[in-house]
C-alpha cells in the first residue's frame, strides 16, 4: 500500500504559515518583543495558538524564525563583475533592509532587547547575523579571487566597515543615507580596504 497523505495537524498550510508570518511581523513592529504574545500574534493571523506551537515551541523561536527568514532573504550577493559594483549594490540591499517599514522598527527593538537578554541576542546572531555576513563574504571572496584585493584581506573587518556605518547613520543618529552617502561609503570602504 501507498503511504498515505499526513491531514490535519501534521500538514503545516503554506496559507496559515504566511499569514503567521505577516502578523508576526506585524506585532512585532507595533509592540516589540517583550509585549509580542502567541495568543495576539494567533488572534492577528486569525488561527489557533496550536497553529503556533504546531511550527515554534516558543515565542523567541516564532519570532527569531521569521525575522531570519524576513532578514536572510533580503541579503543579496550581487555579481555585478567588480567590488566596487558589487560593493554598490550591496549598500543598496542593506538600505532596503534597514528602512523597510515593519523592520525599521523591528530592529532597533530587537537589538535593546538582546541587550538584556543574552540568550536572545546569541540566538539572534546564530539565526540573522551569521548568514547575513557568510553571505556577503562571498562578495569579498569574489574580489580576492579576481586579484582586487589582497589575499590577506581582513574578511571581518571588511563586513563590520560595510554594515556599520549604514547601522549608525540610520539607526543611531536618524539620519537618511541617500545614493550620494551610499557612493561616498563604498569608495570609503574600498579605500580602506585597500582595493
Amino acid at each position: 500500500m501507498a503511504p498515505r497523505t499526513p491531514t490535519g495537524a501534521a500538514v503545516l498550510q503554506p496559507g496559515i504559515t504566511k499569514a503567521i508570518t505577516e502578523a508576526v511581523l506585524d506585532e512585532l513592529a507595533e509592540q516589540g518583543y517583550a509585549r509580542l504574545s502567541m495568543e495576539a500574534v494567533a488572534k492577528r493571523a486569525g488561527v489557533s495558538r496550536s497553529a503556533l506551537y504546531r511550527r515554534w515551541p516558543s515565542k523567541q523561536e516564532m519570532a527569531l524564525s521569521v525575522i531570519s527568514e524576513f532578514s536572510v532573504a533580503l541579503a543579496v550577493v550581487p555579481d555585478t563583475g567588480s567590488l566596487r559594483g558589487d560593493l554598490r549594490a550591496s549598500l543598496d540591499a542593506l538600505m532596503e533592509w534597514l528602512t523597510h517599514p515593519r523592520f525599521a522598527r523591528i530592529l532597533p527593538d530587537l537589538v535593546a532587547e538582546t541587550a538584556r537578554n543574552p540568550e536572545l541576542g546569541e540566538f539572534s546572531k546564530a539565526m540573522i547575523g551569521v548568514p547575513r555576513r557568510e553571505l556577503a563574504t562571498v562578495m569579498f571572496q569574489r574580489a580576492i579571487e579576481r586579484g582586487e584585493l589582497p589575499a590577506d584581506t581582513d574578511l571581518e573587518l571588511a563586513l563590520d566597515l560595510v554594515a556599520a556605518p549604514v547601522y549608525w547613520r540610520l539607526i543611531v543618529r536618524a539620519e537618511e543615507a541617500g545614493p550620494d552617502y551610499l557612493d561616498r561609503l563604498a569608495e570609503t570602504v574600498l579605500r580602506a580596504i585597500g582595493a
